[in-house]
């Protein structure tokens, strides 16, 4: 807002600050929720082990192995369908914004406008630009682009939504079907694996999403390496806004939806719990 409203410098610097503050008290928080779901995970995985009636999980058991090992696959299947709907929804959002630019004239126009006065200010403009320019603001379709985002996130939300719930299942269910009595069993190590290995991707997909968000920033500002400054428009900043570009979804979509999938994998094992009891 403070760019597009060509306030003065020192408005953005300030409003800088706070962005930092925000994100430096989202990325604790985010902290506090991944030990939460850990906390919680633990918590429901003694209670599937009583309700099931399991002794103890012997992970040097082949059926147990194997649970493990798809646990531990589980949250980086999450991870690479909720990263992939985040670049399909934005690739159908671009698309959008590229239509309403070729079909709409008055966005047409107004794109002409701001090429023709790419670095002057609004007030050097003519007044017939300036028009052009509020009739496009607009003739703008916005609605279409919220309608994409937010049918996104539903449909996009199916399929992981339909692995954390299925799975256990699936390993319960199906273990007590082809190895008798071994489902319980093979749902603990599943658990046991999708556990350790989703704490520990959430923490780091939240870190360093937050680095790779934030290093752009730094080098915004101004940052020196080797000797050499680096700033907007160098190769360095090029990089970051790459980096960016990830860590974004890393830390605000991939990194939380784990805390997610460990808290409801075990709910559903522990409501299937009775089911497959040894």
């Amino acid at each position: 807002i403070a760019e597009m409203s060509e306030l003065p410098s020192e408005v953005r610097q300030r409003t800088d600050k706070l962005d930092a503050v925000g994100n430096t008290t989202a990325a604790i928080g985010k902290g506090f929720a991944i030990g939460s779901a850990a906390l919680t995970a633990l918590a429901l995985f003694a209670a599937f082990k009583e309700t099931a009636g399991i002794e103890v999980i012997d992970v040097s058991a082949p059926k147990v192995m194997a649970g493990l090992f798809v646990g531990a696959m589980l949250p980086f299947l999450f991870s690479a369908l909720a990263m992939g709907a985040v670049g399909r929804a934005a690739m159908a959002m671009i698309q959008e914004v590229r239509r309403q630019f070729k079909e709409i004239p008055a966005l047409k126009k107004a794109l002409e406008v701001m090429q023709r006065n790419e670095d002057k200010p609004t007030e050097e403009w003519t007044e017939e630009e300036r028009n052009q320019f509020d009739e496009a603001i607009d003739s703008a379709e916005y609605g279409k682009c919220v309608e994409i985002s937010t049918q996104s996130a539903i449909k996009e939300m199916v399929a992981p939504g339909l692995v954390a719930i299925l799975t256990p299942v699936a390993v319960g269910l199906g273990g007590n079907h082809f190895f008798p009595g071994s489902g319980a069993v093979m749902l603990g190590g599943l658990l046991a694996g999708v556990t350790a290995s989703g704490v520990l991707m959430a923490l780091f997909q939240s870190n360093a999403g937050g680095a790779w968000d934030n290093a752009k920033k730094m080098v915004e500002e101004g940052y020196e390496i080797s000797g050499s400054k680096h700033g907007k428009g160098s190769e360095v900043h090029k990089a970051t806004v790459v980096g960016d570009t990830v860590g974004d979804p890393l830390k605000d979509t991939s990194g939380p939806s784990l805390n997610i999938l460990l808290k409801l994998m075990s709910v559903v094992a522990l409501v299937l719990a009775p089911f497959i009891k040894n």
